[in-house]
């Protein structure tokens, strides 16, 4: 077998698995054919003789092993090759060709028993099962089973996550390897941000605990905190402070001196932001499990101060706050997310992309239908770092 046999069947398989007959759809019995010139370029050009002759070696070879069948004019040139579709099976073998439908069935069996590990999975797998059905491409499957497993292995996990991990430590324990997570990270965020909820791809692994470094929780303002029997007054400090996760549960009182507590979404609003009377806590962008916790403590032993969210001006900042409210239960208030704001900082607004618009699209009902429908009908959205406050 050479080349020109691999191209020619290889070619004629893949019309076959991408046809209605592959699936049992068809409605009339069908053909699959190539024509020859157009598979191969040089086979009518006169100066490339030799390749000529070993094309038509090759279509008869495959003819006398009951593959093809062929159109041949009178000067002895192949106009048209036809797949024998009582050969189909035979192809498989003599290419060495996993067929489409084992492939298929390996992929069925192993979406069917990943399908109710969660929310997203669920999702997933059902779209890609009715893909299948319908004879279309499974989405992040490249043909590599065993990283194709691991996928699903680390997202069946991944939601599960308490306490922060690090990636190389929860790689190891979910897919018994250092390095494998960091193969399959962007194909894992992509199907969390596409499957599940999360108003930002960029944090969506540190929303779940999954952190490459150890993680720290930013706060700065008026207020005070005790860590093990100790004090610190940090509106004496200018500056902010950061505690790792590992000493919250040493943390024994947060005292809002002021009459605010504001989360920041991003870090150089965080570190710009001035307010003696306020304690603000920076969110890294979205809120996992620590730092849910952290604001928890501030509410219930502050719970009678006012509590204000400060993102962007985008459909992402307004999913934050939506998500900030249902996991901490806490009734923020947004900050400079409004109509008013988007005047006055409008030199410094960005057009929507398409994505943009249909997130949107999905909170024109909400809240904030006014400020959304405004960012619709003027192409507009805000960062927060442009503001000056």
């Amino acid at each position: 077998m050479n080349n020109y046999d691999k191209k020619i069947l290889g070619q004629l398989l893949d019309k076959y698995e991408s046809s209605k007959s592959f699936i049992n759809r068809n409605i009339v019995k069908q053909s699959f054919s190539v024509e020859t010139a157009k598979l191969f370029p040089e086979y009518e050009d006169e100066s490339e003789y030799d390749v000529y002759i070993s094309i038509n070696e090759s279509i008869e070879r495959l003819y006398s092993n009951g593959f093809i069948k062929y159109d041949k004019k009178k000067n002895g040139v192949v106009t048209k090759i036809t797949l024998e579709c009582n050969a189909i099976e035979a192809c498989y073998e003599y290419l060495k060709r996993e067929p489409k439908k084992d492939i298929y069935s390996r992929l069925r069996a192993m979406l069917i028993d990943y399908k109710d590990k969660n929310d997203v999975l669920s999702r997933y797998c059902a779209e890609q099962l009715h893909r299948i059905d319908e004879n279309k491409s499974v989405r992040y499957f490249d043909g590599d089973f065993d990283g194709y497993k691991c996928i699903l292995k680390a997202l069946s996990e991944i939601t599960d996550v308490k306490k922060e991990t690090l990636q190389r430590d929860f790689s190891v324990k979910v897919l018994g390897d250092s390095k494998t997570f960091e193969k399959i990270k962007n194909k894992v965020v992509s199907i969390l941000f596409e499957y599940g909820d999360f108003p930002k791809k960029e944090t969506i692994l540190e929303d779940l605990n999954i952190m490459r470094n150890p993680g720290h929780i930013y706060f700065k303002g008026n207020g005070e905190i005790s860590i093990g029997g100790q004090i610190i007054d940090f509106s004496k400090i200018d500056g902010d402070l950061a505690i790792s996760a590992s000493l919250l549960d040493t943390v024994d009182r947060i005292t809002v001196k002021g009459d605010t507590v504001m989360t920041v979404e991003n870090l150089t609003s965080f570190n710009s932001f001035s307010d003696n009377s306020v304690l603000a806590i920076y969110l890294g962008g979205y809120h996992n499990t620590d730092r849910r916790n952290f604001i928890c403590k501030v509410y219930e032993q502050n719970s009678g101060k006012r509590f204000l969210h400060y993102g962007d001006i985008d459909a992402g900042g307004f999913y934050i706050l939506l998500h900030l409210r249902k996991k901490t239960g806490i009734d923020f208030k947004p900050y400079c997310m409004d109509i008013e704001t988007l005047k006055k900082y409008a030199d410094y607004t960005k057009k929507l992309t398409e994505n943009d618009r249909k997130r949107l699209e999905c909170l024109k009902e909400s809240e904030f239908c006014d400020v959304v429908s405004y960012m619709l009908n003027n192409n507009c959205k805000l960062e927060q770092e442009a503001l000056d406050i």
